[in-house]
């Protein structure tokens, strides 16, 4: 008995110890190995060093399939600051006027577009020919034509050309187009998108027609447009609008200040929307439906989006957009990905044409129908 006793204590004493192991020891035996990324990376020059273009460049620091390879700059010391922060190579910087040479550059698969509208189409069409994928901020043109001139010139290239639509990938807006393609909402009726802010300095591009093509519905109505699309789930087949311009001397003839429009679409449901660049506080979208509704506020600045539906708040984390879209992208661009809503030079293409047909009701004061 003496002996076995003397056995079973000794093997106690290793069980007692075990509490007070290192914690991080123990946590680390619960955690499942999760092996680095190793696929293929997207190499990716962005044109246009601005507020927007450090914005992105930042993001791609935590992307795991997109890399900041490059920079297309009009200005030198943007370009000699963004060499030093990003560690960009001297053969991957070019400005505006020599950036075609970029096709001799086999470490540059892309080219990321962030530059004010009216320069889009040339720019894309530029690097298609070059022979480059391009990312576009939206809108991707000043007009529809101009739209479908980048379209054909990409495809021609065989390069790939997508919109920076970064609303596609945020979680709580998938899940709002989850519950309603899943029946939750019921059978769509209404849509509401309020999108505007108090537009600063009248000294900078947006204020400039020549540069910015329009005014608060080039900048931020678009963001109303595609979201009334994606939330409903169809294509508008009718729009009306209407101008308010409070300040003639700040928004001249062309410069958009405010303007409302409706859209008609073919299930029955309507939506009213509207944009402007003279009051703040306006980023709401509202979907209402039979069964259900679904409320985002903020529904499309950088985040975090808030928002909840019938069913109670929207809890899915926050992101940061421009690091999801730009791996997202990367998975498109090399993988032929195929995502829940699409961002391509056609999306980009379906709203132009629909800012064309409001500036036209704007115009005319006609009920505009649109055509698929």
């Amino acid at each position: 008995m003496e002996s076995r006793r003397k056995f079973l204590q000794k093997m106690a004493l290793p069980a007692l110890a075990l509490p007070f192991l290192p914690s991080p020891s123990w946590a680390n035996l619960q955690k499942p190995f999760i092996s680095p990324y190793q696929g293929p990376v997207l190499r990716v020059a962005i044109m246009g060093l601005g507020g927007y273009g450090t914005r992105v460049a930042d993001a791609m620091k935590d992307c795991q399939k997109a890399k900041l390879v490059g920079v297309i700059s009009g200005t030198p010391s943007k370009v000699k600051d963004w060499q030093s922060k990003y560690g960009i190579p001297a053969k991957n910087c070019y400005n505006y006027e020599n950036f075609d040479q970029v096709k001799n550059n086999p470490d540059i698969d892309a080219i990321y577009v962030i530059t004010p509208n009216a320069l889009h189409h040339d720019q894309v069409i530029r690097s298609a020919k070059a022979g480059k994928h391009v990312i576009c901020e939206k809108p991707m043109a000043l007009n529809a034509k101009e739209g479908q001139e980048m379209i054909d010139a990409c495809k021609q290239a065989n390069v790939k050309l997508l919109v920076g639509y970064r609303m596609h990938f945020e979680p709580k807006t998938l899940e709002v187009i989850r519950m309603r393609e899943a029946g939750e909402l019921g059978e769509i009726k209404f849509f509401q998108g309020l999108v505007g802010f108090r537009v600063g300095d009248p000294a900078q591009w947006r204020l400039n027609k020549d540069l910015a093509g329009g005014g608060s519905m080039m900048d931020i109505g678009i963001y109303a447009i595609n979201g009334a699309r994606y939330m409903i789930g169809e294509e508008p087949v009718w729009v009306t609008a209407q101008e308010t311009k409070t300040d003639p001397t700040k928004f001249k003839q062309g410069v958009d200040e405010t303007i409302q429009f409706q859209l008609g679409f073919p299930g029955g449901a309507t939506a009213s929307c509207l944009s402007t660049y003279n009051m703040n506080n306006l980023d709401k979208f509202f979907l209402n439906g039979a069964n259900g509704f679904a409320e985002m506020q903020p529904s499309t600045n950088y985040g975090p989006i808030k928002g909840r539906t019938h069913k109670g708040e929207l809890s899915q984390p926050h992101v940061t957009h421009q690091t999801v879209q730009m791996d997202e992208m990367a998975s498109i661009i090399l993988e032929g990905k195929q995502v829940v809503v699409p961002v391509d030079g056609e999306e980009g293409l379906k709203d132009l044409k629909i800012i064309d047909a409001i500036y036209q009701a704007v115009k005319t004061g006609n009920k505009i129908p649109l055509k698929s």
